[in-house]
């Protein structure tokens, strides 16, 4: 007799999520799990990210999973956001790049191009700028910034070589004469 009840139970386990689901009306479209409230269909295989955007699940066809991977009984009442708490924020992780399978066809053969990875410019470790150096400059020139107070001037090797926001290039004799000091206090030249 136990035994009975037993596999009763466990036949009721397989046999409840399917009895517990509504049936998806001959009109919508396959695969769908929900009817959302404003009258469109889901295809989401979860309640969380289903009908989102869409006033919420009037109607769920599908049956729901927990973390495990089992199927559990769910319920065909509406479920529509609260007007008081906002709806529930869903993460999601990002698949990984994949290249597309090239495709075949009668006028070219050629595969699909790589996707070109972007890079975001970074700012220098010691607080440099990373804009354009001026325009100019040469062979044993150095840049002397006119709109510094403490009359540095900068070697080509540098960070700020041509890139503060007034200067100009001279020759680092020049420099000199003009009261300019190196920045770090070597001279570019020998």
């Amino acid at each position: 007799m136990k035994t009975f009840v037993r596999l009763m139970a466990l036949g009721f386990a397989f046999i409840a999520p399917q009895l517990c689901t509504a049936q998806a009306p001959a009109g919508a479209p396959a695969g769908s799990t929900a009817l959302c409230t404003d009258g469109t269909y889901s295809k989401s295989t979860s309640k969380m990210t289903a009908c989102v955007g869409h006033k919420g699940i009037k109607t769920w066809y599908g049956a729901a999973t927990t973390s495990a991977g089992k199927t559990t009984a769910t319920s065909t009442t509406a479920m529509k956001p609260s007007a008081t708490t906002p709806p529930a924020k869903t993460t999601t992780t990002p698949m990984p790049a994949t290249t597309p399978a090239p495709t075949t066809s009668s006028s070219s053969n050629t595969p699909p191009k790589p996707a070109t990875p972007t890079t975001t410019p970074t700012k220098p470790a010691s607080g440099g700028s990373t804009t354009a150096a001026a325009p100019g400059g040469g062979p044993n020139m150095v840049w002397e910034n006119t709109g510094s107070s403490t009359k540095t001037y900068h070697c080509p090797s540098t960070t700020y070589y041509g890139k503060t926001k007034t200067g100009k290039y001279v020759s680092e004799a020049q420099a000199k004469t003009d009261g300019y000091h190196p920045n770090g206090g070597k001279p570019c030249f020998k």
